[in-house]
């Protein structure tokens, strides 16, 4: 098949709309359901995401993609009981492979930006990964194969209209680019940079100079995260996931800002008072996961107050004050941050200290990097800079 006809652009008045290959066949085909514009540009950026996550690591990798960025990234490593309460998987009565792991992680670190997202897998589909995949609110996923079982399952959900796309996992696109912009054609070259190279560590200007395993690790996801991310963007890491990514922000340190607050909200759900919220019985997965992000807010009287709790909770729950976050995100620590291009002023590292940055990967080349570093050392921070720019539009 050499195209494919697509109900719309990006909005319902773009007409006509499609995608093809001007030469060759598509790498992709549609299982079920029926893909739209945006769907496939999520599709088609995740899934090199997740395929370039594998190659680095050696391990399944997932996403979950909204508006052409992703809302999380996360390799297979294993659930803590802690991770798998937050992220709502406790209560699956089967094992969780290693990919369903990385769904899981991807999907559940950000679940508010994550609502009706695009998945990508970076291997073949399994029951567990169907069976969790099939719970959340989600338009689409793409992934190099789907076992019988997992195909069933996922057919079965949004009332048979669910996207499933699979991908040549053998594809490998023209080395050459194109896109228009009003009526205009803009060609490059496809970024092609590996991220797994040990020579983006070589340069380490600051006083620490130690990055372990897992660090070097975080980095590199944290990286190609970014190369997939809408710029300006920073993506926070910590145990081979994306826990706070900042996209598409004109100012750096509004970057630096968002997906540190997003980081610090990750950490928060972890909090006991959080994990023992006395949600009512039978309430929607949307519903507590919005109650939960305004409860850890400063808006928390939104769900708190006389006559609303009533709506979500048992009972009423005790504020989880301003000093008990401050205390518990302190605890947060080894965090691993990435940018997407150098940081402009030290204020970048001030914040990203304040969520628990020991470890950070940036191009560098600022006329400041002088203050960048000198805020690193204060910190005791270790920090590489690449060389390496990840702009990704």
């Amino acid at each position: 098949m050499k195209e494919l006809a697509l109900k719309y652009g990006c909005n319902p008045n773009q007409k006509p709309s499609r995608i093809f290959m001007t030469e060759g066949e598509l790498p992709i085909e549609v299982l079920n359901g029926r893909p739209g514009y945006i769907n496939f540009l999520d599709a088609l950026n995740s899934w090199q995401l997740v395929k370039e996550l594998k190659e680095a690591t050696g391990m399944p990798a997932a996403a979950s993609f909204k508006h052409v960025s992703p809302a999380g990234a996360a390799i297979g490593l294993p659930l803590s009981d802690t991770l798998k309460k937050i992220y709502f998987v406790d209560d699956v009565n089967i094992e969780l492979s290693p990919l369903a792991c990385a769904y899981a992680r991807a999907r559940g670190a950000d679940r508010m930006s994550s609502y009706g997202d695009f998945v990508a897998l970076s291997d073949t589909c399994d029951a567990a990964t169907a069976t969790l995949i099939k719970r959340e609110v989600s338009d689409g996923v793409i992934a190099p194969g789907y076992t019988p079982e997992a195909l069933e399952i996922l057919k079965g959900k949004r009332k048979g209209t669910y996207n499933v796309i699979s991908i040549d996992p053998q594809y490998v696109p023209e080395p050459i680019e194109r896109k228009q912009v009003f009526g205009i054609t803009f060609e490059q070259g496809r970024n092609e940079i590996k991220l797994d190279d040990p020579a983006l560590f070589a340069n380490i200007p600051t006083k620490n100079k130690t990055f372990s395993d897992e660090a070097k690790r975080d980095l590199i996801i944290s990286l190609i995260t970014l190369k997939y991310t809408q710029s300006n963007s920073v993506c926070y890491v910590k145990d081979g996931q994306a826990i706070g990514i900042g996209a598409g922000q004109q100012s750096r340190i509004h970057c630096t800002r968002l997906a540190g607050n997003k980081a610090d909200i990750w950490w928060l759900r972890q909090h006991p008072k959080v994990m023992d919220l006395p949600f009512i019985d039978g309430i929607r997965r949307a519903d507590r996961d919005n109650t939960i992000d305004v409860y850890i807010s400063d808006e928390h009287d939104d769900v708190l107050r006389e006559g609303t709790w009533q709506q979500f909770f048992k009972e009423k729950p005790e504020v989880l004050t301003a000093e008990e976050k401050k205390e518990w995100i302190a605890r947060n620590t080894d965090v691993a941050l990435g940018s997407d291009a150098f940081f402009p002023f030290g204020d970048n590292i001030e914040r990203a200290h304040k969520s628990g940055v020991r470890y950070i990967a940036q191009a560098g080349g600022s006329v400041r990097d002088d203050n960048v570093i000198e805020t690193c050392d204060k910190y005791d921070i270790a920090m590489a800079f690449t060389g390496v720019r990840l702009f990704h539009h």
